[in-house]
């Protein structure tokens, strides 16, 4: 049965939600303010999901996705819309969370927006295969659209999905492997085997150096500003290849004092500008980028203290603040062990840089026991996703 649906907001996640008979309906690849067709596709007690049919009233934020299979790939779900548009959206969905899930009233004009270009960004990718094609899953499937760019990837990347997807109808092409990820400073490369049926040989790489000049066996070396980062096959980097370079000022600002902790500090992006700033810097790592950040520390020769532990480990053995906080948590946000950890040593300023906004909102609903929101930043660095990063700066009440 055809349903008539008009869209009151986008939601975290992409969707349009739109109301009808009580319960709630949410569709993709819409826009507020526009009336649609639509069928229903799956559905559970009042909350409904439903796929586009036709657009009956457009809204004037729409535009032509530049991607041919845009609707069928998972990887975007915005390209339909203005870039000034997605970046108004993203900012009402961030002051909505917070308010919903957190109870921080924030007008979204308070919220400061930092973007740069919305395509050709990514310096990651994931590509999988299948029967000597190459591209990404379709959306909510593990079906594979076949490829032959991808606006949202860089340069380097959209030079390499040609001459993979001619090796892989090679025959020497192994056929058990199933996805690879590619990573990339816009001249050297970096392979990693995703998934694979078996191990894969040697021969396999030295083959893929031979074809894609620029191929890194091991750790890639990127260079941000003024540093370089070895960046190990596991370790986490920043995906945004325009805006990365912008993310230590942004989060600092003009923060100085005698010393300053960087919690979750990956191969050390936080780290080395903080040692700058601050005379004693502790970095803090328990996954596998820990290596990348003793290396990257000491290669600076600044004065940083690496830790290789968990935050929570390292946040129960610890009586004394420092001056200045910086925590880039995962997804799963700081958790309530991290956060009132923090809340009782008090640091005078805490900066969290967030890459989720539902963990964001809870993590701030504790620590707004003591802290007061000092000014927060959308960072876009992920244009035509419904991701977003954000940073937020805290100012202790306690002085």
């Amino acid at each position: 049965m055809s349903l008539q649906l008009r869209i009151e907001k986008l939601v975290y996640g992409g969707e349009g939600l739109s109301r009808l008979d009580g319960e709630v309906v949410f569709t993709p690849f819409v826009l507020p303010g526009e009336t649609i067709e639509a069928e229903r596709a799956q559905s559970r007690k009042h909350v409904q999901h439903a796929r586009l049919v036709r657009i009956a009233e457009a809204s004037p934020d729409r535009v032509e996705p530049p991607c041919p299979v845009f609707g069928r790939c998972g990887g975007c779900q915005y390209q339909h819309a203005a870039y000034e548009a997605q970046l108004r959206f993203k900012r009402e969905i961030l002051a909505e969370t917070l308010r919903r899930v957190g109870k921080i009233d924030l007008e979204p004009a308070r919220i400061a927006v930092e973007a740069a270009e919305p395509f050709g960004y990514r310096n990651r990718a994931q590509f999988h295969f299948e029967r000597g094609r190459v591209g990404y899953r379709e959306m909510n499937s593990r079906r594979l659209i076949a490829i032959e760019q991808c606006p949202i990837s860089s340069p380097k990347i959209n030079e390499l999905i040609p001459k993979l997807s001619r090796m892989a109808r090679d025959r020497r092409w192994p056929d058990f492997i199933e996805s690879l990820e590619v990573f990339t400073d816009g001249e050297q490369v970096q392979w990693n085997v995703v998934e694979s049926r078996q191990p894969v040989a040697k021969r396999f790489f030295e083959w893929l150096a031979e074809e894609v000049p620029g191929t890194v066996a091991g750790p890639l070396e990127y260079a941000i500003n003024d540093d370089r980062f070895r960046v190990g096959g596991t370790s986490f980097f920043q995906v945004n290849r325009f805006l990365a370079p912008r993310l230590g000022d942004l989060a600092m600002g003009d923060a100085r004092g005698a010393s300053a902790w960087d919690l979750y500090a990956g191969v050390g992006l936080f780290s080395l500008p903080l040692a700058r700033r601050f005379p004693r810097v502790v970095a803090v790592e328990a996954g596998r980028g820990a290596f990348d950040l003793k290396h990257n520390t000491e290669r600076a020769g600044l004065a940083i203290e690496t830790v290789n532990d968990s935050v929570e480990d390292f946040l129960a053995r610890e009586r004394i603040a420092p001056d200045f906080v910086l925590a880039d948590p995962p997804r799963a946000g700081l958790g309530r062990e991290a956060a009132g950890r923090l809340l009782a040593l008090c640091p005078k300023t805490l900066v969290i840089v967030a890459c989720d906004p539902a963990t964001l909102a809870r993590d701030l609903a504790v620590l707004a026991q003591s802290y007061d929101i000092g000014g927060i930043t959308l960072v876009d660095l992920f244009p035509q996703t419904f991701h977003l990063e954000t940073i937020v700066k805290l100012a202790s009440r306690r002085g």
